[in-house]
C-alpha cells in the first residue's frame, strides 16, 4: 500500500481512476469499515484511496488541542492498510487548508490529488472553510468535476451510534469491552517500556510500566485484563491504570503484570490490548492484603482472556 503525504500535486498515483473515502478516520472503526465496504461495492477498475488528515481539524480551528486520539497517524494507517485499500492520501491540515472554499478543497484534493471518480463520505460530512461543505456540496461539485457521490448512515450498535468519539468516551469511562465492540478489535495503548519504582517486583508481581504519549487516549484508572504480543508470542497480563494509592499515590501510570513472564522488557515498544475491566483501583490498609486482591485479579483475568 502507498502512503501520499505533502503537496497533493505531487501525488503521483497513475493514470488509474480512483474511489476515495474521505475523513480523519481516528481509530478506524467500524463505522469507517462501512464506508470503505460501501465504496467497495461500487468500485471497479479503480485503486481504492482513503483520505485523512495528519493533524485533528479541531486543533487548527479552536487553537486547542484536540480530542485525545484513539490511535497515532502511523497506527492509523496500518489499520486502513488492513482494509485491503490500495493507497491513503495524508492531508497536512493546516491554516492554508482551513480557509480552503468548499469547491477550491475539493478541486485541490479530490480532483487533481487522487483524480476521485467515486467519493465516499459519512452523511455527516463536513469541510471547506467554516465547515461550510456538507454532503450537498460534495454532490453538486460531483457534478461540476465528474465524481459521484455516495454518503453512509452512522453505524449503530444496540442503540448508540459508532463515532470516534463515543469510543473515546466508553474508554474514558473504563468500559474498555463496549468501545471492543465498536471499534471491531480490543481497545488498545502502545509505548515504551520505561523504569518504575519496583513496588510490583517487591511483592512478588513485577510489571511493565508503559509511558503512552499524551496525544492519546488513556482508559479510566482501574485494573483491566489485557493481553499483548511479545516477541511473537502472546501473554496474558493484569494491568493497572492509576496511582497506587497504597503506596502513597503519585502520577498515574500504567502497569501490565504478565502472567507466566518475567524478562526484561525495558525500552521495548509494547501494544497492550484492553479485553475487560476487573475493578476501580482501590487503596488497601497493607500490602499483604493487596497480595490477596491481585491474586483474585489474576484467577478472573485467566478466565477473561481465556474465552478472548
Amino acid at each position: 500500500m502507498r502512503v501520499y503525504t505533502g503537496d497533493p500535486a505531487d501525488w503521483d498515483l497513475g493514470d488509474v481512476p480512483t474511489s476515495v473515502a474521505i475523513g480523519v478516520f481516528d481509530g478506524v472503526h467500524r463505522g469507517h469499515a462501512a464506508v470503505f465496504a460501501r465504496l467497495m461495492e461500487d468500485t471497479e477498475n479503480r485503486s481504492v484511496v482513503a483520505m485523512t488528515f495528519a493533524t485533528h481539524p479541531v486543533e487548527v480551528v479552536t487553537g486547542r488541542p484536540g480530542p485525545p486520539a484513539l490511535t497515532t497517524l502511523e497506527r492509523r494507517i496500518e489499520l486502513l492498510s488492513a482494509l485491503d485499500i490500495d493507497a491513503v492520501a495524508v492531508i497536512e491540515f493546516d491554516e492554508t487548508v482551513r480557509n480552503l472554499s468548499p469547491r477550491v478543497f475539493v478541486e485541490t484534493f479530490i480532483v487533481e490529488g487522487v483524480h476521485a471518480e467515486l467519493v465516499s463520505v459519512g452523511e455527516d460530512f463536513r469541510f471547506g472553510y467554516e465547515a461550510g461543505g456538507t454532503v450537498g456540496t460534495l454532490r453538486v461539485c460531483g457534478g461540476t468535476f465528474g465524481f459521484d457521490v455516495i454518503s453512509t448512515p452512522i453505524l449503530t450498535l444496540h442503540g448508540m451510534e459508532v463515532r470516534s468519539s463515543s469510543i473515546r468516551a466508553a474508554i474514558a469511562s473504563g468500559s474498555v469491552a463496549l468501545a471492543a465492540r465498536m471499534l471491531g478489535r480490543p481497545f488498545e495503548v502502545a509505548g515504551t517500556v520505561v523504569p518504575g519504582d519496583a513496588r510490583g517486583r517487591s511483592i512478588g508481581f513485577p510489571t511493565a510500566n508503559i509511558a503512552v504519549p499524551s496525544a492519546l487516549v488513556r482508559p479510566a484508572s482501574g485494573v483491566y485484563a489485557v493481553t499483548s504480543d511479545i516477541k511473537g508470542a502472546r501473554y496474558l497480563g493484569v494491568c493497572n491504570v492509576g496511582t497506587r494509592p497504597t503506596f502513597g499515590g503519585g502520577d498515574e501510570t500504567i502497569e501490565i503484570h504478565f502472567l507466566d513472564f518475567d524478562t526484561d522488557l525495558y525500552d521495548t515498544e509494547l501494544r497492550v490490548e484492553f479485553v475487560d475491566r476487573l475493578r476501580n483501583e482501590q487503596r488497601f490498609t497493607s500490602a499483604e492484603s493487596l497480595i490477596v486482591q491481585i491474586r483474585a485479579d489474576i484467577a478472573r483475568a485467566r478466565i477473561i482472556l481465556s474465552d478472548s
